[in-house]
């Protein structure tokens, strides 16, 4: 079964920049289109960005355009999120997610195949 482990998350101050990286293991990811996901306390899981399995189409929130890009490494089977221009409003547990199919929605419900999250916190 496909399996995703994030990493790159850790405290960083406003402005500041960092790369979340989503390697898989049990399964090709060539297929799978990836999604990244955030959820705040007390708030609901939200869509960041997804790419779809080729790496041709991507799809960003309104919050990170021009902020946050998403690309994948198929040969290393990892797909990264690298966040500039960090905000306080971006503190939450980052989530990769995989799908099968050429869509490549926003909405959590949408997605098979969930990481256990990495803590991204932006403070002064």
């Amino acid at each position: 079964q496909l399996q995703l482990v994030e990493s790159g998350g850790g405290l960083v101050q406003p402005g500041g920049s960092l790369r979340l990286s989503c390697a898989a293991s049990g399964y090709t990811l060539d297929y799978y289109a990836i999604g990244w996901f955030r959820q705040a306390p007390g708030k609901e899981r939200e869509g960041v960005s997804c790419i779809s399995s080729s790496g041709g189409g991507t799809n960003y929130a309104d919050s990170v355009k021009g902020r946050f890009t998403i690309s994948r490494d198929n040969a290393k089977n990892t797909v990264y999120l690298q966040m500039n221009s960090l905000k306080p409003e971006d503190t939450a547990v980052y989530y990769c997610a995989a799908r099968t199919g050429w869509a490549i929605p926003l909405s959590p419900n949408e997605y098979d195949y969930w990481g256990q999250g990495t803590q991204v916190t932006v403070s002064s």
